[in-house]
């Protein structure tokens, strides 16, 4: 499949300091936090979306604290390390205390390139309930054997819980944080955002089916694991999330100006 490229900004210039890898990082990321915006599933100014740089020795780039995901753009993104302490001066101020998921995540999971952090109210819901997520829709289908659970401890700000929280993620790419939100990490900024689009439409619809009561279809659980399968198949072996990626990119473009 060919891999179409990200239209490129209109009005800022990659700086001469910062390698072309680095830069078409800070520009999906930068777009990554539009279209999150876009979607509705931003929290103000609070939650994160990191991406390792390239060929970095454990440097991520993240939002700076205080802006809304409307203001990001790829020069005001903060290079931090893996304690969220900024590695690159800024005007911006870093979050360190906001990073702490991050970081244990980042600093345990080589395969995991882009994290990103969300607490929309179809999510709250569904990580409030003791069952978590069902699996007798589409998405809900795709997520099978996928999601991992993490007892809610309080404001996640505190090293002793890290370790805890990779335990309860596992092998997995997506952990629910039990009254809290969700984490989901990938490879790639784009399959990482479409694996989160993937997990809120699960989360949609199982509030929908819930709110209308009656009894469930139920689908099986080998169906729902074939399901599973061949979605992570789909992601991991083709240009299909970058298709959607870059599909979306060009819609936010579209309908609204981006401040680069």
């Amino acid at each position: 499949m060919t891999i179409k490229p990200l239209p490129m900004p209109n009005n800022v210039l990659k700086p001469d300091h910062c390698s072309e890898d680095e830069w078409q990082q800070r520009l999906k990321l930068a777009y990554c936090y539009h279209l999150v915006d876009f979607f509705g599933w931003t929290e103000t100014i609070f939650n994160h979306i990191s991406a390792r740089v390239p060929g970095s020795d454990n440097h991520y780039l993240v939002n700076p604290f205080g802006l809304n995901y409307t203001e990001v753009t790829p020069l005001n993104l903060l290079k931090v390390d893996l304690d969220g302490n900024k590695v690159e001066a800024s005007e911006y101020n870093a979050n360190p205390a906001g990073f702490a998921l991050h970081s244990a995540v980042h600093g345990a999971r080589e395969d995991i390139h882009c994290l990103l952090h969300t607490h929309t109210i179809p999510i709250s819901a569904i990580v409030q309930k003791k069952k978590g997520f069902t699996h007798h829709d589409f998405y809900g289908a795709q997520l099978y054997g996928r999601v991992g659970y993490h007892n809610f401890e309080g404001i996640t700000l505190f090293a002793d819980e890290k370790m805890r929280m990779l335990e309860s993620l596992g092998n997995k790419h997506v952990l629910v944080l039990r009254n809290h939100g969700i984490a989901v990490g990938e490879s790639s900024i784009e399959k990482a955002l479409f694996l989160l689009w993937t997990v809120q439409r699960a989360a949609e619809n199982q509030c929908a089916a819930g709110a209308l009561g009656g009894e469930d279809v139920e689908i099986d659980t080998s169906i729902s694991q074939k399901c599973a399968d061949l979605t992570a198949e789909l992601i991991r072996e083709s240009g299909f999330a970058n298709e959607f990626f870059v599909a979306m990119v060009r819609k936010l473009k579209s309908e609204r100006p981006l401040p680069f």
